[in-house]
């Protein structure tokens, strides 16, 4: 387009000659002329213009020309700050948010199983790279200083009391008891010759042993009728007495400076324990071992479980209209952090790397991108120039 754009400026001003060299006795020339007149100003004009935005017309340094040369730093960092204004801003990305259906999208790519297993091969390939980086010796003190201190940093004795409280609430304490008996009356049965055999061993000598029997047999028969009226009856005087002393136990847990220092000596027994130490040391060779395992092997049963949970995740959020409304609800929160955070960072990346680049191969860039729009303009210029130069002959014959 260059070459068209040239060309007609060239055919314009052989136009112009050869009109005005017969124009004389030919006045019909005289408006070939004037068009062409004008249509060789056009060109000459919009010519320096698409030329002036990249270089110097004829080399010669006129003011305000090789603009992209000389203001390309300007031109970035303006650029980065018309994206930060226009396009990084909080609305503008919660909008994308909710009009792309972000969470909805998710949940579809999350929830097919090519997509799942390929986060689940990246994930397993970036855990390999970070087993074969992290020093093992560095990970293990690491992890049982994380260990130790999140347990001494929690209180055992009132966190028993809530979790005591948690199971009577709930009526689960009720179900130990019932196992309790139930364990208890089987004891009982399995072991009824043994107690049987003790009895008429502690019994006096002179104490025949049909009278030890008998004894023994309402003694026996006595505990389990007890346990089954206990364990039938959720109002027994047993289990009211056993609600009111565990009540008791769990505020006196949450609230006896003397229970919660016991709790804390028997925690620091319990972290001092060689086994314990030794136990949390090896915590690191496991997860290392049982991760580098599954991830080399395709078919382990580890990644195909990964893949599962994922695609259930994924499942989930399709299915969920209250989960997906939390999803976009972080989401927009995130793009509100992008946008305060990242838009000065994205006008400092785009001036960095437009300053980076060579002035003359970036207008050269910019101009193989652009120039056939810009050769048009010429060409445009050319034809509104000569039409323009037509109308005003006509006019001024006229006047």
């Amino acid at each position: 387009m260059k070459r068209a754009a040239t060309g007609l400026l060239i055919l314009a001003g052989l136009v112009f000659v050869l009109a005005r060299l017969g124009e004389d006795g030919r006045p019909w020339l005289g408006y070939v002329r004037a068009t062409a007149e004008a249509a060789m100003v056009g060109a000459l004009a919009d010519w320096f213009a698409v030329t002036a935005i990249f270089r110097h017309p004829l080399g010669l340094p006129i003011p305000h020309t090789a603009i992209v040369q000389k203001r390309k730093d300007d031109i970035g960092r303006t650029l980065g700050e018309f994206v930060r204004d226009n396009f990084m801003t909080q609305d503008n990305l919660a909008k994308l948010v909710k009009d792309e259906q972000m969470a909805l999208r998710l949940g579809e790519a999350l929830s097919d199983r090519q997509t799942a297993r390929r986060i689940t091969d990246e994930g397993s390939a970036i855990v390999r790279g970070l087993t074969d980086v992290l020093n093992d010796d560095t990970v293990r003190t690491g992890l049982e200083q994380a260990v130790f201190e999140r347990i001494r940093a929690t209180p055992v004795a009132p966190l028993a009391g809530h979790a005591i409280d948690w199971a009577t609430a709930g009526g689960h304490h009720e179900l130990l008891v019932d196992s309790t008996l139930i364990g208890l009356g089987r004891f009982l049965n399995e072991n009824q010759l043994t107690f049987r055999s003790r009895l008429r061993e502690e019994s006096p000598w002179w104490v025949p042993e049909a009278i030890d029997d008998r004894v023994f047999d309402k003694i026996y028969e006595a505990v389990n009728r007890f346990i089954d009226e206990v364990g039938g009856n959720r109002d027994h005087e047993l289990r009211r007495q056993l609600n009111l002393r565990t009540l008791d136990l769990a505020e006196r847990l949450k609230t006896s400076p003397e229970l919660e220092l016991r709790g804390e000596e028997l925690k620091e027994d319990f972290l001092a324990n060689p086994e314990v130490r030794a136990w949390v040391g090896t915590l690191w060779d496991r997860i290392k071992e049982s991760v580098i395992e599954g991830s080399h092997n395709p078919d382990s049963v580890f990644l195909e479980q990964v893949t599962e949970m994922i695609m259930e995740a994924g499942a989930s959020v399709k299915s969920d209209p209250q989960l997906r409304n939390t999803i976009e609800g972080f989401l927009e929160s995130a793009a509100g952090h992008i946008a305060a955070q990242g838009g000065d960072l994205a006008v400092n990346t785009i001036a960095r790397t437009v300053e980076s680049w060579n002035a003359e191969e970036t207008t050269t860039l910019i101009e193989d991108r652009v120039g056939r729009d810009l050769q048009f303009i010429r060409i445009n210029g050319t034809i509104v120039g000569g039409l323009a130069g037509l109308a005003l002959y006509i006019i001024s014959r006229f006047l």
